[in-house]
């Protein structure tokens, strides 16, 4: 077993000096590997930075939870021109949908787009105004600091309450306590009840830190329910243990029933499954990753012949060492392993360039984009090395069974 770490010892030695007697070819042989290895783990990290964030911004959700709304948040064979023609939810059907046993709970919401809040002599802009009703609070398990969300009684009369973010509580109240006080908007006074805790940006969209809660029967007074530019939609969260197709299945019956859809024709609104959204990020994730691979493999394959290639000059170069070894009495797997090893190493040192260029490249990413972490996590550091490692014993190999194969006699004679 000594002797092994003795050859590894030689091999490193060896490796090392390459690297400081043929700095430029060194350099530019590993310069492939470096980049093959930066390529596939840059890749790697940020699909798997791109999938946690997702994760996060979903986390508050269910993921057996669906959202009914006249469009597809995923890809449809319904064409755009009769998707356009399809009626919005209606209140109504929300209703209707809260007798099905099944739901555990359902929440109505509307579009109402970005507002302008006011408070005494401060005011804050392109604050996202979320209408919704009193079921929210419990789909979206939202985590009020202080105060409280509005009831069922505050939600069905469309009462003028409002819960809001961290960001709008800082802006509008600094050093004071929100709850209580009262928000101009849309011309009306709404009183604070509520504040939530800060969220920090969220990959999907706005955060909850720039949104204001509405009851959504206030807004409905003001743009009606025959508003195109409301987009309402109907969040279903169902019970544990539903079975998800059964349950799909009866809010299509019910759905179809509420809207008089005859048999055959198809439906005229999208029952959108979160869960089917997460499986369709993992196959866009999934792709990212083959082509990430894939044009990676090029830089690897530069790198694999520039390994080779300093190899093959490494045993012209030491031709007569090696008749030497031999000639005292060194065997072929001795003079293999030791070339082995050197192109091993050789190819490692440029997978830990290309390691430590990921690494520099996400502290870069994460400082630009703030809440968004760009994460080089160990298991993709581990990848780096075994792939950088098997780069090296294959492009080693066919020089290493030469080396082993010389004649010790013909060896020796060609260093004279």
């Amino acid at each position: 077993m000594l002797i092994y770490f003795r050859v590894l010892g030689e091999s490193f030695n060896f490796a090392i000096n390459a690297l400081k007697n043929n700095k430029l070819r060194t350099f530019l042989s590993l310069l492939g590997v470096t980049i093959g290895i930066f390529s596939i783990i840059a890749v790697l990290a940020a699909v798997d930075s791109l999938k946690r964030e997702v994760t996060g911004s979903l986390s508050s959700l269910d993921e057996n939870t669906m959202i009914i709304a006249r469009m597809s948040f995923g890809p449809t064979e319904v064409p755009s021109w009769k998707r356009e023609q399809f009626p919005d939810v209606t209140y109504e059907e929300y209703q209707s949908i809260k007798e099905i046993p099944e739901v555990a709970a359902v929440s109505y919401s509307i579009y109402v787009g970005k507002e302008t809040l006011k408070y005494r002599g401060k005011q804050i802009s392109n604050v996202d105004i979320s209408p919704v009703t009193y079921e929210h609070y419990e789909i979206e398990a939202l985590k009020i600091k202080d105060g409280r969300f509005f009831n069922a009684a505050e939600s069905n009369s469309g009462a003028n309450v409002m819960i809001i973010g961290a960001d709008i509580a800082e802006n509008l109240f600094a050093n004071q306590t929100p709850v209580g006080k009262k928000i101009r908007l849309f011309g009306r006074d709404f009183t604070v009840i509520g504040v939530m805790e800060k969220e920090g940006s969220s990959f999907l969209g706005p955060s909850n830190d720039n949104v204001a809660i509405i009851p959504v029967n206030m807004v409905r007074k003001i743009y009606g329910d025959n508003n195109r530019a409301t987009f309402p939609q109907i969040i279903v969260k169902p019970k544990e243990n539903v079975d998800e197709n059964e349950l799909f299945a009866k809010l299509e019956h019910q759905l179809r029933m509420d809207r008089g859809i005859k048999p055959g024709a198809i439906n005229t609104f999208f029952i959108n499954k979160l869960s089917g959204f997460a499986d369709f990020i993992d196959d866009i994730t999934g792709q990212l990753n083959f082509m990430g691979l894939i044009i990676s493999g090029f830089s690897l394959l530069v790198g694999g012949f520039g390994i080779a290639n300093i190899m093959f000059v490494s045993v012209k170069e030491r031709t007569h060492i090696i008749g030497i070894q031999k000639s005292l009495g060194a065997k072929n797997k001795f003079i293999l392993f030791q070339f082995l090893f050197e192109a091993v190493i050789l190819a490692v040192i440029g997978g830990l360039a290309g390691l430590f260029l990921v690494w520099l490249v996400s502290l870069i990413i994460s400082g630009f984009t703030g809440d968004f972490q760009f994460v080089l996590s160990l298991w993709n550091m581990l990848i780096g090395f075994m792939v950088s490692a098997a780069i090296g014993l294959i492009s080693g190999i066919i020089p290493a069974i030469s080396a082993a194969r010389l004649d010790p006699v013909e060896a020796i004679r060609t260093g004279i």
